[in-house]
């Protein structure tokens, strides 16, 4: 795999402070940087929030039982979804600070040569309150050279 790389990601987002409790399917695209090294896959990418000037750079790492998650930027947190184990972390928006649980049931990476599926199915929850099951759905796939 090469280190240039596109990056898809798609699942639920809740928007906090919007004052609309109900999950958006989102999904999203950009360029990211990747690599592997001793047998775990580190993903770095920046996304953009509408309506915001400033990026949060995203820094993942992870295997078959584990990943973690860490923003910082616009948004700070640090996420870790083992399967079986809930953990609790502080999600820190432009809107406020909210007390956040995942607890993943489900971590699935199929690797091939030029691409990596990743998915992790998890229950979702807010200032101790479970808010919903949700999945994350990753595709991490080489940069296509243009030139001939």
């Amino acid at each position: 795999m090469t280190k240039d790389v596109i990056v898809s990601i798609s699942g639920l987002q809740y928007v906090i402070g919007a004052g609309n409790q109900e999950p958006e399917p989102v999904e999203v695209v950009m360029a990211g940087q990747y690599y592997k090294k001793n047998e775990k896959h580190y993903l770095i990418y920046d996304e953009m929030m509408a309506g915001f000037e400033s990026s949060t750079r995203n820094i993942m790492k992870f295997d078959d039982k584990k990943m973690e998650v860490r923003k910082k930027g616009l948004i700070n947190v640090q996420m870790i979804f083992e399967e079986n184990k809930k953990n609790v972390s502080y999600y820190q928006t432009p809107f406020g600070m909210v007390n956040m649980g995942v607890a993943a049931t489900r971590i699935k990476i199929d690797e091939q040569d030029d691409i990596i599926y990743v998915l992790v199915d998890y229950a979702l929850d807010m200032n101790e309150s479970y808010v919903a099951d949700c999945t994350i759905a990753m595709t991490i796939q080489a940069k296509q050279s243009t030139s001939a």
